[in-house]
């Protein structure tokens, strides 16, 4: 597979290089063809692109890649177009993003697949990703509370489903919150996007850490276990949760708060040392597990769980508070497969706005999908050719974060 793939890359390279300006190759042509990020970009869209069926749809395709990565400032089609030659350039390109009718899925899973034959994925990271926006004209925008960043803003709210592994950060899968043109929650929104995304991708099961607060409900859990997909969620401190371990304090009281629970069993907290992808060195926590069940009418659906805290102060309350359905993983295990979720906000903090993910400035819900699809190539492209994860820092260990143990499918109980 490897082989074919350079070959096809290396065959586009050769193509783009006789025809010149009539591929409308511009500012991006031959200076950069020995630069890794450009050929990664090129042998990602010989991979990625198969789908388009017309061969000027895959050119296109190939320059709104190269577009993003080259364009310095903001990536509006208007911007990445003067590097292909102006106005015919950025009429094409309009119409390949906004006016076209290509489906983005099949992209997107090919982009997964490729991804995993070049590091097999540790685990799935759902974040929200906040668009700011001024106008009124594009799609979901409003003026909204952002959870993740506890605070407000104007614009749109979109979740973004990365692929997580030693070497490669970066997303594969997106969702748009619509409210309220759209009858989902925020939080249903961010699992359905994470279901689709494991459904077009159709890649083995691997852990799914829903970096979204408060997601940890009963019905999200449910979710995930009926479609088979192995699940820690961050979970509401407040959350009502049965104790079903006999030798812990709160067993046979009832609904317990997910943060009494934990508060209840500090004593049995163990320090775990995991590497911060923002900084050199280690750092340690305090962490704790309680296996307990989430309150459900249906006795078919109760399912054992597992409560895990983070105490980055020992003296305060839990930091963080997840549950998962991999019963059987430790507890540190578990701790390190949470940091999955910084490994990711550490590169997006770092590429997203190299890569014009923010940028879409239409008002078409198909043609923000197909942007970020192009852009999220174009992000592949940069980790693949950078040799690291963005965030990682140039020396920095690229398997910051990694969990061994989160390779298993799901080790649940």
């Amino acid at each position: 597979m490897t082989t074919t793939i350079t070959t096809t890359a290396s065959r586009s390279r050769s193509t783009s290089a006789n025809s010149g300006a009539s591929a409308g190759t511009g500012a991006i042509g031959r200076g950069s063809r020995h630069d890794p990020v450009d050929e990664a970009a090129e042998d990602l869209c010989s991979a990625v692109l198969g789908s388009l069926r017309r061969r000027d749809q895959r050119e296109r395709g190939r320059q709104y890649v190269r577009g993003l990565l080259a364009t310095e400032g903001r990536k509006s089609i208007r911007n990445i177009a003067q590097q292909f030659g102006g106005p015919a350039a950025e009429q094409s390109l309009h119409h390949f993003i906004a006016g076209s009718t290509w489906d983005w899925q099949p992209i997107r899973a090919a982009l997964s697949h490729y991804l995993e034959q070049s590091a097999p994925l540790t685990a799935w990271v759902a974040q929200p990703m906040a668009i700011p926006k001024g106008g009124d004209h594009s799609v979901g925008v409003g003026h909204r509370f952002d959870p993740h960043q506890g605070q407000m803003f104007r614009g749109q709210q979109a979740f973004g489903i990365w692929f997580t592994s030693a070497e490669v950060i970066t997303p594969v899968g997106w969702r748009l919150f619509l409210p309220p043109e759209g009858d989902e929650s925020y939080e249903e929104c961010a699992a359905t996007g994470v279901l689709d995304t494991m459904r077009q991708c159709r890649m083995p099961a691997r852990p799914v850490v829903l970096d979204i607060r408060d997601i940890g409900t009963r019905s999200t859990m449910n979710r995930f276990a009926e479609a088979r997909l192995p699940v820690l969620a961050r979970i509401d401190a407040s959350a009502r949760l049965l104790v079903t371990d006999p030798a812990l304090p709160g067993f046979g009281s009832g609904t317990l708060a997910a943060r009494d629970i934990l508060q209840n069993v500090r004593g049995l907290r163990t320090p775990v040392e995991w590497p911060d992808p923002s900084h050199p060195g280690v750092r340690r926590s305090l962490v704790a597990a309680v296996r307990v069940m989430m309150p459900d009418p249906s006795a078919a659906r109760r399912r054992e769980l597992l409560l895990l805290g983070e105490w980055s102060d020992p003296r305060r309350l839990p930091s963080q508070l997840w549950v998962t359905d991999m019963t059987r993983l430790t507890p540190a295990a578990l701790l390190r497969l949470t940091k999955q979720a910084r490994r990711v906000s550490a590169a997006a903090a770092e590429s997203v706005q190299e890569v014009g993910l923010r940028d879409f400035a239409g008002r078409s819900l198909s043609g923000w999908h197909r942007h970020v699809t192009m852009a999220s190539v174009a992000h592949a492209a940069r980790c693949l050719g950078l040799g690291r994860p963005a965030g990682a820092g140039p020396t920095g260990p690229a398997s910051a974060g990694s969990c061994p143990e989160s390779r298993l499918k799901g080790r649940r109980g």
